[in-house]
């Protein structure tokens, strides 16, 4: 029996694809462009084109830009805000040490302001290449705070996470009305700081969602597939993070939540505190280039369906794509939505 419209399992990914080498070298995580000037936006838009063709060829229902015209998914937002520096960096820990004592990170020289839309013209061209569903990622609050140094002080955490609540919220509006079809707030600190997230950390979330009416979601992950990430979840034997932010979740008014399930040992059973949410799960691994078969993909999608109901079920990455070969991704696209039909086949 065919799955009924509506009531079906769905495909998509996180938000980040390769870049291809006519831009940046292969898994730059800061990516210094190979281009400039004009030639630099043909290049982004040329990208952009080919990984859209290729998430509708793999049969994707919601479909991203890949990310492609931006450095790093944090800094692309930094870039477009006054107050930033992003060129003379400082050093900070961050994610509470779980991957590196400290890393290279903007700093924040002035009071933050958002001086206009920052990525609505680059929807509005994505717009243009498809007539699928496009999502568009940004990055949380808390991560953002995370992620600076604060070289002004005077305003503690969750202060300075307020402050970009409302500067992503002004994006994220511009966005909805440039036609973006999903709003993605990236916030893998979520994982992290548990406690600051029940105190204020979900808070700073639905700030930013505020008056947001497409489809508001949440991507929750422990990071890219890079080596350092990898050494970790190979040591760690905690994965009870979602246990405390999930319910947090299930009572807020985001739409979607993206968790990890692929390369960590998260039992899928998590997802049930989220039913009634849209669940993007993680069912494609992202930290090596080996394509899953779509067997494997329903199977993981399979063992889902015991917690959530297959309409508010879709297949999706671990995290971003972005470190992987172009190769490994366009396989890993295919993997998604043929494991998604072969589990549709059976309802």
């Amino acid at each position: 029996m065919t799955n009924p419209s509506g009531n079906h399992v769905r495909a998509t990914i996180v938000g980040s694809l390769p870049k291809p080498s006519w831009l940046c070298g292969p898994g730059e995580m800061f990516a210094n462009w190979r281009l400039s000037g004009s030639a630099l936006n043909e290049g982004k838009e040329d990208a952009v084109r080919v990984w859209v063709a290729d998430q509708e060829k793999a049969g994707l229902d919601v479909v991203t830009d890949g990310e492609q015209r931006r450095r790093h998914y944090i800094w692309g937002f930094y870039e477009g805000l006054e107050g930033i520096d992003t060129v003379n960096l400082g050093k900070r820990m961050q994610r509470g040490g779980r991957y590196h004592k400290e890393i290279s990170a903007a700093r924040l020289v002035a009071q933050p302001e958002w001086r206009g839309p920052i990525f609505a013209d680059a929807m509005r061209a994505t717009r243009a290449m498809t007539g699928k569903p496009i999502k568009v990622t940004l990055p949380g609050p808390m991560t953002i705070v995370d992620s600076l140094i604060d070289t002004i002080g005077g305003r503690s955490e969750e202060q300075l996470a307020f402050r970009f609540a409302e500067l992503l919220n002004q994006e994220a509006l511009a966005l909805q009305q440039a036609g973006a079809s999903v709003i993605q707030f990236d916030e893998p600190a979520f994982n992290v700081y548990v406690d600051k997230v029940k105190d204020w950390g979900m808070a700073a979330l639905e700030r930013a969602t505020q008056g947001v009416t497409v489809t508001k979601a949440v991507h929750i992950c422990y990071g890219y597939g890079t080596e350092d990430v990898k050494r970790w979840k190979t040591a760690n034997t905690d994965w009870t993070h979602y246990d405390a932010t999930l319910p947090l979740l299930a009572k807020s008014s985001i739409d979607q939540v993206s968790i990890e399930t692929a390369a960590s040992g998260v039992d899928v059973s998590v997802i049930e505190a989220l039913r009634g949410k849209d669940v993007l799960l993680g069912v494609v691994d992202v930290g090596n280039d080996t394509v899953e078969t779509a067997e494997t993909v329903a199977g993981r999608l399979h063992a889902a369906l015991k917690y959530t109901d297959p309409g508010h079920l879709f297949a999706c990455t671990d995290c971003g794509m972005m470190p992987l070969s172009r190769q490994a991704a366009a396989g890993k696209l295919r993997a998604l939505a043929e494991g998604a039909a072969l589990v549709n086949a059976t309802m």
